[in-house]
């Protein structure tokens, strides 16, 4: 993992900073984005002002009615330094631009048709700029930040006896205000770098804008094409594909959404800090030791100020994890179908798309700075794999059929071996996944039958004892 939320790290696996790498580029882990160590390199004295300036307006704002933004994060804070990073120059979409992303998502859904049973799910599709990101967005990363916040602030005064809490109760209120500043600055910061970089509502796998709403980023989706060698025009369909691909799913599997984002919520409400650790380093510290800077650096470096990850949160990653691999496999699979021959570059381009997400970059980092975990299908090609099994083995149906229920979803163990689930769903039928209520109703018929056997109590019984007596 890269990077922790709001400037934790995770000691387990920070390979990068042993080997003096910073993963995000520098000042990654710094809220202001300022580069940290003793070389100037990267400094910009008009920056600092800019930013200084901000902070100081903030920080006037606090004592004021309504200057302050209630809450665990400051969003305001953290929307006004997205855009400072995105700068005055973002333009416009063109209605030029409009209307090739409105041509392209219609032919991308008349392709879709013929690829899966579930029908449209995007009311209308838009171009946004990185801006248009921002805001549509916000109000869904306020619920994946505001848990990582609230466990992080409530940490340090939970161990603090009742009487100590009403007695510090104003130091804690400006302490929670100045958390706030601080949790929407590093916010802003990575928000402002990943609208940059995503190219649909949906391209880190999260239903992230609006319900019923496609969107795609044209500037982004430039940039991403002049690498390529297919023309833009074909990336632009392929990704509306996609883009209206995860919508049919999200929009027509109620729970979907529900599920992807309360695992990031329990996975967020499961960070513990461990202040037996905290308690045991505060008394074996040496005063004389503050004053010297590497010596501080060295109390840092063993973890105790780190928060702890929890057998809760590692079940509530393997969920998402898991979740977010049958999610993108399944739109892989889906997209690739649609398209079919149609784009000659298909294929290339959903290899490009796999490595993206598997591999990660700095997308991926920028979420995992901001609620603590990177957000990988870490089993994206077996998942992909076992989809298109289950299509050519199963047909269509089955295998949109698995969406009725999460039940009925393979697990992590089913991904590593695909036959016995395939097995399960050609077995089963297309009915018995088109309808789990009916099922689970028949297997509860069936149980109560079985224990009313036990018991003796079925309704054969006495006429069998009688037709023995008679024999």
């Amino acid at each position: 993992m890269t990077d922790f939320p709001f400037g934790f790290s995770n000691r387990d696996d920070d390979d990068a900073r042993k080997r003096g790498e910073e993963p995000n580029g520098p000042g990654a882990s710094n809220p202001f984005g300022f580069p940290t160590g003793g070389s100037a390199a990267g400094f910009d004295p008009a920056q600092l002002g800019q930013m200084l300036t901000s902070l100081g307006q903030m920080l006037s704002g606090m004592g004021q009615p309504g200057g302050a933004s209630s809450g665990p994060v400051n969003y305001d804070v953290a929307k006004r330094l997205a855009r400072q990073q995105l700068g005055a120059g973002v333009t416009p979409v063109s209605a030029g631009t409009q209307k090739a992303v409105a041509d392209a998502a219609r032919l991308a859904e008349l392709w879709l048709d013929g690829a899966t049973t579930l029908p449209a799910g995007a009311t209308r599709t838009v171009a946004w700029t990185a801006n248009d990101w921002i805001e549509e967005t916000l109000s869904t990363w306020k619920r994946l930040c505001d848990p990582v916040a609230e466990q992080i602030s409530g940490m340090w005064t939970a161990q603090l006896p009742e009487e100590a809490k009403e007695f510090a109760a104003p130091m804690v209120g400006m302490l929670g205000q100045m958390g706030g500043l601080a949790f929407g600055s590093q916010l802003g910061q990575a928000l402002g770098q990943l609208a940059k970089e995503v190219l649909t509502s949906t391209d880190i796998g999260l239903p992230l804008g609006p319900s019923g709403v496609g969107a795609l980023l044209p500037a982004a989706i430039s940039e991403f094409s002049a690498g390529l060698e297919q023309p833009e025009s074909e990336i632009l369909v392929f990704l509306a594909a996609r883009e209206a691909a995860h919508q049919r799913l999200f929009a027509h599997v109620p729970w979907l959404r529900q599920q992807v984002l309360g695992a990031v919520e329990d996975y967020a409400r499961g960070i513990k800090m461990d202040f037996s650790a905290l308690e045991q380093a505060a008394q074996g510290i040496d005063p004389m030791a503050l004053t010297d800077p590497s010596k501080l650096e060295e109390i840092l470096a063993q973890g105790t100020f780190e928060p702890q990850t929890t057998p809760e949160q590692k079940q509530a990653l393997e969920r998402l994890e898991t979740l977010l691999a049958l999610i993108e496999g399944w739109v892989q699979v889906v997209a690739t179908d649609a398209v079919g021959d149609r784009l000659p570059g298909a294929g290339a381009l959903a290899e490009t798309l796999r490595r993206r997400r598997a591999t990660g970059g700095p997308a991926e980092q920028t979420f995992a700075t901001l609620v603590g975990l990177e957000l990988r299908p870490r089993k994206l090609r077996e998942a992909a794999q076992l989809w298109r099994r289950l299509t050519s083995d199963a047909g269509m149906e089955a295998r949109d059929g698995v969406w009725a229920h999460p039940d009925l979803l393979p697990d992590s163990e089913d991904l590593d071996s695909p036959a016995s689930f395939i097995d399960s769903v050609i077995g089963g039928g297309a009915t018995a996944f088109d309808d789990p209520l009916a099922q689970l109703a028949e297997t509860e018929a069936r149980e109560r039958a079985e224990a009313d056997r036990e018991k003796g109590d079925g309704p054969d019984t006495p006429d069998l004892g009688k037709d023995t007596g008679k024999s």
